[in-house]
């Protein structure tokens, strides 16, 4: 047995972990085990990724099966790393459609959170682009669905916290791009009505995310750094440098956190001093666009190994919301004035335009999404609760792939699709072998 928790570290949990190297050999597992659940890289914050009884890792499935160069058709096993799909296609000229905060995470994985990127409001989630699955059910049999074939078992599975079986195979396409670099522009915004405002007003732009100082307050509260950006032409290249290859090199392991953090070197005080030098050294960059790395936009947290220890020994939370653009306003700055008045400071706070979502739990829906992180103390619990209840007045919904503690009062309350997935998930799997963690706690 071994002691697993997600990303988070937090909640641990003794599961039996259980390897399979081939598809066949996990259809084989998932036809007689009880209590299991699939896991690819364990990058999932909470639980949903922690088996009951039984974890199967994927990470033996990272086989790339076919690609087409003509149309950007890839298809490849459900344990394949997202990095290893960049590392293998970015110096030809092809990318993700959809990628999420780190590149560590597998195929699957992907599927099953339904990701979304910084591009969600323009290209939907990563399950839109998904064009065929094959996924072993809960008796062992071997299923292809795909939006037309099996559409109830592809919607569920999009978002489904692989709780309709595991995902052995997908399909789908990458898109061209000439350069590995970006054109991102920094904009200032004063408070949180500003970035909502800004981040709206960048609905045309590709990529959009802003960052928050989660500690300003009164007429600064929700003080932002807003960031949009376009994938680089050759043109742009030449304009800027000519000398500036068109694809960075592959990024290396940087440093690694070797030890746990102390308990409470993430506090008002050490979050503060970086959020002020964070703050003031973007404001500085506002203006024309320039250019970055891939890398570094959409994944800077990758360079720093293990950087989940930074939180100490008992983990941390991720708290991940979604508010409707109409009471986004409202619900926002209040979550904020909470975290900014409270004892604990959310070291990252990221702030996101979403489109519609696809599956019955898929994450997203028009409106604005809000990610938090916090180490897990004793008083956290009665802060977050009081964070989700303004969510749910507000309309909104929690993140499943983030989240280790929302009540089920919550949880049905934000996904209103929720009888149409139990129904599938009853269809497949009558006695419920399917069980992780977070379908436990929340009823799934």
């Amino acid at each position: 047995m071994t002691a697993l928790s997600g990303w988070g570290r937090w909640p641990r949990h003794e599961t039996e972990v259980l390897s399979p190297e081939t598809p066949a050999r996990a259809a084989a597992i998932q036809a007689t085990a009880d209590g299991v659940i699939a896991r690819g890289n364990g990058r999932a914050y909470g639980d949903a990724a922690v088996g009951e009884r039984i974890t199967v890792s994927t990470r033996g499935l990272d086989r790339m099966r076919s690609f087409d160069p003509a149309t950007g058709r890839l298809t490849a096993e459900g344990g394949v790393l997202l990095a290893d799909v960049i590392a293998a296609f970015l110096p030809r000229g092809f990318f993700p459609p959809v990628v999420p905060g780190t590149k560590f995470v597998s195929l699957g994985g992907m599927i099953a959170s339904d990701v979304h990127g910084k591009n969600h409001h323009r290209a939907g989630g990563f399950g839109d682009h998904v064009e065929e699955m094959l996924i072993a059910l809960p008796g062992g049999d071997v299923v292809a669905c795909s939006p037309e074939r099996n559409a109830d078992l592809f919607d569920a599975t999009v978002g489904g916290m692989g709780l309709t079986g595991t995902i052995l195979e997908a399909t789908f396409r990458l898109m061209p791009v000439q350069t590995g670099w970006l054109r991102r522009r920094t904009i200032v915004a004063d408070d949180l009505d500003d970035a909502i405002d800004a981040l709206a007003a960048s609905a045309r732009s590709t990529y959009s995310v802003a960052w928050i100082d989660c500690l300003a307050r009164g007429e600064a509260l929700g003080r932002s750094l807003i960031y949009t950006a376009e994938h680089a032409t050759e043109d742009d290249l030449d304009e800027a440098d000519g000398t500036i290859a068109p694809f960075p090199d592959l990024p290396k392991r940087g440093f690694a956190v070797p030890f746990d953090a102390p308990g409470g070197m993430i506090n008002r005080a050490s979050v503060g001093a970086f959020n002020a030098v964070y703050y003031r050294r973007g404001a500085a960059r506002a203006g024309p666009p320039e250019l970055v790395g891939w890398d570094p936009f959409f994944f800077p947290l990758d360079s720093i190994g293990d950087w989940n220890r930074i939180y100490g020994s008992r983990g941390f939370l991720q708290h991940q919301c979604v508010i409707p653009a109409a009471t986004a306003h409202a619900a926002l700055g209040t979550i904020l004035e909470r975290i900014s008045s409270g004892g604990r400071p959310s070291f990252l706070a990221v702030l996101k335009q979403l489109g519609p979502g696809r599956g019955p739990l898929s994450f997203p829906m028009e409106g604005f999404t809000l990610a938090l992180d916090m180490p897990v103390t004793d008083d956290v619990e009665g802060l977050l609760g009081d964070v989700d209840r303004v969510v749910r007045e507000a309309g909104g919904r929690i993140y499943l792939a983030k989240d280790a503690r929302q009540s089920r009062e919550t949880f049905e309350a934000g996904y209103p699709r929720l009888d149409a997935f139990r129904d599938v998930r009853r269809a497949l799997d009558p006695d419920g072998r399917i069980a992780s963690r977070l379908s436990r706690r929340l009823g799934l």
